[in-house]
């Protein structure tokens, strides 16, 4: 595998090419798109991608996301729009096709970026989500609360209180009834697991894509569509998000997608790893992801 960085790249974000070694028939290329937690070009997750798909001909591109404002994810339409100038430039650079690669908040913005351009040859996923950000995260935050054995009404209390947060974040949300319900809440001993923060959003902030629903996307992408969860897992509602592209892609008259469940894994295809680690060996990712990744790709 041969490595390159961008920087400064011909679409404006620092970034790094990985290219199959000579001698090795370039087939394609990759782009690939982040997770939440760590907006690096440099990753373990990328660096597994890169080693599995460069021996088969496939190019592989990453870059620095684009900060968000504070306190605010980057929204999808920006990611969006950096993945295709992604694209666009790889696709000039091998003259060959050039699908996505996006991982939990990635799966989020590379199907919509594939939903925009047609040319794009292919989209693979890892943890993505059919619902939108406000719905992944109630999921997210009360399966957390179950599996550690808490009970229906502290469930119901984390859940009332979130959605007082995604009220004010709306900007329709009362402040006093939000303000007593953190107060009942902030010193329980589950309040951790709720991703909230002890104080209340300010007034001027937002949460842009909190209601996005990814579905019509769905319905747009026009390429082979690979989704891969794993079997434990407890970030996004895994067998809903299937349905939902499944209705989605026949609804827009398309082919439905691949699905892959990996034995062993939760959201993260590296069992007993931290996602926001940037220490995960490439061998602690999981065989059979590898193999799906591997079995896939071959196919295009």
């Amino acid at each position: 595998m041969q490595s390159r960085e961008l920087d400064p790249s011909p679409f404006g974000r620092p970034a790094l090419l990985r290219m199959p070694d000579p001698g090795i028939e370039v087939r394609g290329g990759v782009v690939a798109l982040h997770g939440a937690g760590l907006p690096q070009r440099r990753q373990p997750l990328f660096e597994h991608l890169a080693i599995t798909l460069t021996p088969m001909g496939f190019a592989v591109l990453t870059f620095d996301r684009r900060p968000g404002r504070e306190d605010e994810d980057t929204p999808f339409d920006i990611q969006a729009d950096d993945a295709l100038a992604a694209v666009e430039h790889l696709r000039a650079t091998i003259d060959a096709p050039v699908g996505l690669y996006g991982y939990s908040q990635g799966a989020w913005a590379a199907s919509l970026a594939a939903s925009r351009d047609s040319t794009v040859a292919m989209l693979a996923t890892v943890g993505c989500s059919g619902v939108s950000p406000a719905e992944q995260m109630r999921f997210h935050t009360d399966e957390r609360l179950r599996r550690a054995g808490y009970d229906d009404s502290v469930r119901a209390q984390q859940r009332e209180l979130r959605l007082a947060y995604e009220a004010l974040l709306r900007g329709d949300g009362d402040r006093e009834t939000a303000a007593r319900l953190l107060a009942d809440a902030v010193d329980q001993p589950w309040f951790g697991s709720s991703y909230l923060g002890s104080r209340l959003p300010a007034p001027e902030q937002s949460w842009p894509d909190m209601d996005y629903d990814p579905e019509p996307a769905f319905s747009n992408v026009s390429c082979p569509v690979l989704l891969i969860y794993g079997a434990d897992e407890d970030c996004v509602p895994a067998a809903d998000s299937e349905r939902v592209w499944r209705r989605a892609t026949r609804s827009g008259g398309r082919p439905e997608p691949s699905v892959v469940t990996i034995a062993g894994c939760g959201h993260f295809p590296a069992p007993d790893s931290d996602p926001n680690s940037l220490s995960v060996p490439v061998a602690g990712f999981s065989p059979a992801y590898t193999i799906a990744l591997r079995r896939w790709f071959a196919e295009r």
